[in-house]
């Protein structure tokens, strides 16, 4: 199995919250970048009551696969954020299970998630944010077609320090890998 090619994004189900909330409770499964302690273990299970985790300012996504693979792996998820008195733009994320990391699944995952959002909402940018030591992230955002746009000093509190970021971007007319 190519594990890129059978990635497919599609709403959360009920019996999915297990697999979110999995990222709120266990440091392993959530990764050394996206562990900040534990959280609301609630938040996910109130969303799903109030929109299915689909709603006009952002949303989430499980990351699957076709059927007959070992999926699902985790999901992406995306915000509005204001870029102006009248315009936003979508800021996007990742969270894969350890056993999904470093096979194409995020960066597969990330370029479905841009032409999903491209495709249905007005968006003319797409934005992600990692910190500076993840390299992985960072090739996932520039195989998926995202521009490295600069670094932001001392923008994430995680594991009693200040951490450095990178701020990826990518606009409606920037091609997009196959």
């Amino acid at each position: 199995m190519s594990d890129d090619a059978s990635v497919i994004l599609r709403p959360a189900r009920e019996d999915d919250l297990p697999l979110l909330e999995r990222f709120l409770y266990d440091p392993e499964a959530s990764g050394p970048f996206q562990w900040f302690g534990w959280r609301d273990l609630g938040r996910f299970r109130r969303r799903w009551a109030e929109n299915g985790l689909l709603g006009p300012d952002g949303g989430q996504l499980i990351v699957d696969a076709d059927a007959g693979s070992d999926g699902p792996y985790g999901f992406v998820a995306w915000r509005r954020l204001d870029s102006g008195p009248t315009s936003s733009c979508w800021s996007i994320g990742i969270a894969l299970a350890p056993e999904a990391r470093g096979r194409g699944v995020g960066t597969r995952a990330q370029i479905l998630l841009v032409r999903y959002l491209f495709a249905h909402t007005p968006a003319q940018r797409i934005q992600a944010e990692t910190e500076s030591e993840n390299f992985g992230e960072q090739r996932a955002l520039e195989k998926a077609g995202f521009t490295r746009e600069g670094v932001m000093r001392g923008v994430v509190f995680r594991d009693g320090r200040w951490r450095d970021g990178v701020l990826y971007g990518v606009v409606r007319e920037d091609p997009l890998p196959d």
